[in-house]
């Protein structure tokens, strides 16, 4: 804790900034499109992120470092793991497209913005903060902490829910309960974990957002499994046999890259 708010005190500005959009532009637009359009959509909108992060790398500079000491350099956008990334964006497409029609403009409209939004804000915010702590902080303070920085945020929006809405009822508050657990802390501490290994490499790091696809395959056989719903059709099948390839060939790439710099 101390080490934590000896580097919050620092850059105060920028730890509460970076966390807002990090954690803030990421839960609240995907919660506000949930409430206008089916999960699948939702879902489907999101793994637009995974190529968002790779879309991001010219505006980071990094620390190398060399024989003559540190130099500050900027990538360049990771073009072939932006080709694997695409794979499964179609795979992605491709499973959402039967359902598609089910849907209104209006709808769709709503449920995907906020989603785009919150997919840019994600990658953007969590390697500002990996830029800003460099690896001073591991990922369980650095999580903490951008919880603690971007509390501002939420409190306002509290106030606002509850000035227009009332008070939560328990059953809100239970899922809200069951979505810091496996959302909050499970998947962003296992995630964050993931990015901090690869922060240095924006092929790894592409590789390492890219799995956030497989919620994909989880979620429709979870469906099947656990709630009921029909198996996927064909088309379906080759959505996520898209998916599965897309983070096979990442996933080869990113050992490639690892034993180039080995």
């Amino acid at each position: 804790m101390k080490q934590l708010f000896e580097e919050f005190k620092q850059k105060p500005f920028e730890w509460i900034l970076w966390s807002t959009i990090g954690f803030g532009l990421f839960y609240a637009p995907i919660t506000f499109a949930a409430a206008f359009g089916p999960g699948w959509l939702v879902a489907g909108t999101w793994q637009t992120t995974i190529i968002a992060g790779s879309l991001l790398v010219p505006f980071f500079t990094y620390k190398f470092k060399t024989d003559d000491g540190y130099i500050l350099r900027k990538e360049k956008i990771p073009f072939r793991e932006l080709r694997y990334s695409s794979i499964i964006l179609l795979g992605v497409i491709i499973i959402q497209v039967q359902q598609a029609t089910q849907v209104n403009s209006s709808a769709i409209i709503l449920s995907t913005l906020p989603v785009l939004i919150a997919a840019f804000a994600y990658p953007l915010g969590n390697r500002k903060m990996m830029a800003l702590c460099d690896g001073r902080l591991d990922t369980f303070q650095r999580v903490l902490g951008m919880t603690l920085a971007s509390m501002p945020f939420w409190i306002v929006l509290s106030f606002i829910g509850l000035f227009l809405h009332g008070a939560p009822s328990q059953d809100q508050l239970f899922q809200s309960f069951l979505v810091a657990i496996c959302a909050g802390i499970i998947a962003t501490v296992l995630f964050f974990y993931a990015t901090d290994l690869a922060r240095k490499s924006s092929q790894q790091m592409a590789a390492v957002e890219s799995t956030q696809s497989g919620e994909i395959v989880f979620a429709v056989f979870g469906e099947v499994l656990l709630l009921g719903a029909y198996m996927p059709s064909g088309l379906a099948l080759l959505g996520l046999s898209l998916i599965v390839l897309g983070m096979i060939l990442h996933s080869l790439s990113s050992q490639k890259v690892q034993m180039k710099s080995d």
